[in-house]
């Protein structure tokens, strides 16, 4: 069988020194991989970011940008989508999945905007976390993308699959993968962190088939089929 396609090897966390030193080498790499790296939702705005992230649950990036035009044309702002009703959001909406409650979400998010905050997007993360279908992943969404501000790091799918394979951490929640990531990497870049590992495991890192041969991180990846395990135990 071609190394490319078996199915990494499972390996524990790396730990100490040696995570840390893990860290930094990802970290440059991948910058230099992907030097443009950045959200693949399109947005102006901070409303408009948080609607396309509660919109990206269960559906792709790429779905969600061909149905927010229509969406933002009608709703322009929170207070516009505070008074919308939630059968003509769905209709917008379909096709993203899980309509009925994100539409509920999004109306609920605007309406709470709308009252609480005088219609602006909140800049932080407890005010964020407070607003209807926002959690600490959309959260961290909006604040490092649309307001610059580094809070936390957004754990999704391939984040999640990244940090188990790269031996950077092996826990099971995104809270946990957070806050053991968040340690090994410089603050500023926790938003841009996020970006790399999501394009390194779109283009590359295959959930069912990654594409060790192709890698970057092949020969420090703990994980990989093919390549010296590199950095894996180092002090």
């Amino acid at each position: 069988m071609p190394a490319s396609s078996r199915k990494p090897r499972r390996r524990g966390a790396l730990r100490g020194a040696a995570r840390a030193a893990q860290a930094r080498e990802v970290l440059k790499r991948l910058l230099a991989q992907y030097p443009d790296a950045h959200c693949a939702l399109d947005f102006q705005n901070p409303y408009q970011l948080l609607v396309a992230t509660i919109l990206s649950a269960q559906c792709t990036d790429k779905r969600v940008n061909m149905v927010t035009p229509a969406l933002f044309k009608k709703y322009p702002n929170a207070r516009a989508l505070a008074r919308a009703r939630p059968e003509d959001v769905e209709a917008l909406i379909k096709s993203t999945g899980f309509f009925r409650n994100k539409a509920r979400s999004l109306v609920g998010m605007a309406q709470a905007v709308t009252e609480h905050h005088a219609g602006a997007i909140p800049d932080s993360m407890d005010a964020l976390t407070h607003l209807p279908g926002v959690g600490r992943k959309t959260a961290n969404v909006i604040l490092g993308n649309a307001f610059d501000r580094n809070e936390g790091i957004v754990v999704d799918t391939h984040v999640t699959r990244l940090a188990d394979r790269l031996g950077l951490s092996k826990a099971k929640s995104a809270e946990k993968i957070e806050a053991e990531l968040m340690p090994l990497f410089p603050r500023e870049r926790w938003t841009i962190l996020s970006h790399l590992l999501i394009e390194h495991g779109r283009r590359v890192c295959d959930a069912r088939k990654p594409r060790c041969a192709e890698c970057v991180l092949a020969d420090i990846c703990p994980s990989a089929t093919a390549g010296p395990p590199g950095l894996r135990g180092t002090a």
